[in-house]
């Protein structure tokens, strides 16, 4: 069983993804393994979700969480949470802080039981519930769980994002469904490149969904399929955030190539922009977040943001083989970028001002 669940800025309240989440704990028997790069929940929301954990444990379910803290060095895009872990830290349940250092613990999963998968871009924040944009995937499968649970294991053993992410990529079926879990660091190189051949072999359509668009076989492959012009080509980014990472590369020398190539494709495929809030710790964090490629009948989702620095981070993508999936995650994203005018990029040599601090 695969159920997928879109979120939209202002399409739900954060008590109704918190009693989704309440819900999805609450069928667990034997265990909750949890690793959320973000947690900061208030309110209704807060205590419906610490209830859930609480109940569970409660009646006997072993519950474990891993969470992101710390990045002192350069911020990444979108930036990183201000998860408060002296507060998981007061939660009476086995909890390991990652240190994101250099690269962060950007998973967003859930496991229960070590059968049902709840894995996507949702962070756990008010904002990323309420302001954002999101997919996610329930899956049924004790061998996608066994998966995902070798992963928690790496993270909760090691506490190390580095030493993480050694998953073979190995196909299960769900159902009649072939579905491959990726895990990044490991396998974040990997990823990329295998996004970028699904993306060189699609035929009929291209849909993308991604904050930043950064990484240099997907980004090479997006440009030269849209220079052929023989695809339906289209997606959404966070036109802010992309902004940022021009900035960032003009900064350290990559805008001579990547820049162009941005552009091309973009301009191109008329990619549409969400123009997001400036982040500041104190500003809505209303990013466009969602993280989906579909390439003719195959999908990619998952935490794993487009760009270079994903393919070091702690992440992880559902592979999908299936044309009725590769349809509705096509759909959401026609559906966002249907909300947003096309992406602006700034003029060649012009150096956009940041969207946060760039040490």
């Amino acid at each position: 069983m695969i159920e997928l669940r879109f979120y939209r800025d202002g399409g739900q309240s954060a008590v109704d993804v918190a009693n989704e989440v309440a819900e999805f704990m609450g069928g667990a028997t034997r265990s909750l393994e949890l690793a959320v790069y973000d947690i900061r929940l208030f309110d209704d929301a807060a205590q419906i979700v610490t209830g859930a954990l609480l109940d569970a444990q409660a009646r006997g379910v072993a519950v474990r969480l891993v969470y992101n803290v710390d990045h002192p060095g350069p911020i990444p895009v979108p930036p990183p949470p201000q998860t408060a872990p002296e507060l998981l830290e007061a939660l009476p349940i086995p909890t390991r802080p990652i240190p994101g250092v250099p690269d962060l613990m950007h998973h967003q999963y859930a496991i229960r039981d070590r059968e049902v998968v709840w894995t996507g871009s949702l962070n756990w924040s008010q904002d990323s519930w309420t302001r954002q944009e999101n997919a996610i995937a329930l899956v049924e499968s004790p061998q996608l769980a066994h998966a995902f649970g070798l992963n928690f294991d790496e993270l909760w053993e090691t506490g190390d994002v580095v030493d993480s992410g050694k998953v073979e990529p190995r196909p299960v079926d769900v159902g009649d469904v072939e579905v491959r879990p990726w895990f990044a660091p490991e396998h974040g190189e990997a990823l990329a490149h295998r996004i970028a051949k699904r993306l060189g072999q699609a035929r009929r359509r291209i849909r993308v969904a991604s904050p930043v668009l950064s990484s240099g076989p997907i980004l090479g492959t997006l440009a030269e399929i849209c220079s052929d012009g023989k695809v339906d080509v289209a997606g959404v980014v966070d036109d802010t955030q992309v902004d940022g990472v021009l900035y960032q590369w003009r900064l350290n020398g990559n805008a001579s190539w990547k820049v162009p190539a941005l552009r091309r494709f973009l301009e191109a495929a008329g990619f549409a922009g969400k123009p997001s809030t400036n982040w500041a710790p104190d500003t809505v964090h209303d990013f466009m977040h969602a993280k989906i490629v579909v390439a003719d009948d195959v999908s990619f989702l998952g935490s794993f943001n487009l760009s270079h620095s994903g393919e070091l981070n702690a992440e992880n993508v559902l592979e999908v083989k299936n044309a009725a999936i590769a349809d509705r995650l096509a759909a959401f994203v026609d559906e966002i970028r249907a909300l947003y005018p096309l992406v602006t990029l700034p003029e060649d040599g012009a150096i956009p001002a940041p969207v946060h601090p760039v040490p």
